[in-house]
This record gives structure tokens, C-alpha cells and sequence, in this order.
């Protein structure tokens, strides 16, 4: 079974959007795939003592996971990283989902992701066509 992390923003993010995407992910793939949610994790952001902490679990996660399923509804700097490391570095497959037209996404977001498709709908679908075991 092939694990998926959950990436997309979450710092400055409503908490209900950031959580809501993800609750909708995991009913539509647990049992299919190892999910691994960030939103797990209880920590806060914009307190010292856990971001370094914060950054290294999400580091860990993308390490750990095969795939990365990514809301990419706004710009986001640990979004951006999370997809560059998996991608770049570690040549991980990723998939976007976003409401951005492709004139107006990010060259870096364009280049790292492997595929970007315009609804989490879309993108469950793919995972399962091409991933599912």
C-alpha cells in the first residue's frame, strides 16, 4: 500500500479549510493508501519553541510518504518546500489540485509538481487510477 502525505497550507490558513480538504482526502482514499495528515500533529504555529519541530515532523512525512497529494489554493512557503524537497531532491511523484488557471500558477509550483489537476475530485481520481493497489 502506498503512503500519500497531505500537503497544502496551513500556517495563516482557517482552520476549518485547512483540516476540511484533508478529512475529504482521507474518506475518499483510507483503504486504499497510508495517509499521513499533518493536521495530526498539535502543534502552533508562530511559537518558537516548535518550529523547528514542526518543520522537521513535515520533512519527516515527505520523506516517509511515496506520494504527495498538494492543495495548491494559495501561495505557500511550506507547500512550496514540501513539493520542491519531494520533487527535486528526493524524485517523488506529486500531484496538485488547484482553482489556478495555468497562466496564473507558480513556474516553480508548474515545474515541481508532476501533475496538476483542478479539483481534489480530479486528483483522488487519478491517484486511484494510477497508484491504487
Amino acid at each position: 500500500m502506498k503512503t500519500v502525505y497531505l500537503s497544502g497550507p496551513i500556517m495563516d490558513e482557517h482552520l476549518g479549510t485547512a483540516r476540511e480538504w484533508r478529512e475529504t482526502a482521507k474518506a475518499r482514499l483510507s483503504g486504499h493508501f497510508r495517509l499521513l495528515d499533518p493536521m495530526r500533529r498539535n502543534f502552533k504555529d508562530r511559537e518558537v519553541d516548535s518550529a523547528n519541530e514542526i518543520v522537521e515532523f513535515d520533512l519527516q512525512d515527505v520523506r516517509d510518504a511515496d506520494i504527495l497529494l498538494v492543495n495548491y489554493n494559495k501561495a505557500s512557503i511550506g507547500t512550496s518546500m514540501e513539493v520542491f524537497y519531494a520533487a527535486h531532491d528526493l524524485g517523488k511523484f506529486v500531484i496538485a489540485f488547484s482553482d489556478f488557471a495555468f497562466q496564473d500558477c507558480s513556474p516553480w509550483m508548474v515545474r515541481y509538481c508532476t501533475k496538476i489537476l483542478p479539483s481534489l475530485e480530479k486528483a483522488v481520481d487519478y491517484l486511484n487510477a494510477h497508484f491504487s493497489e
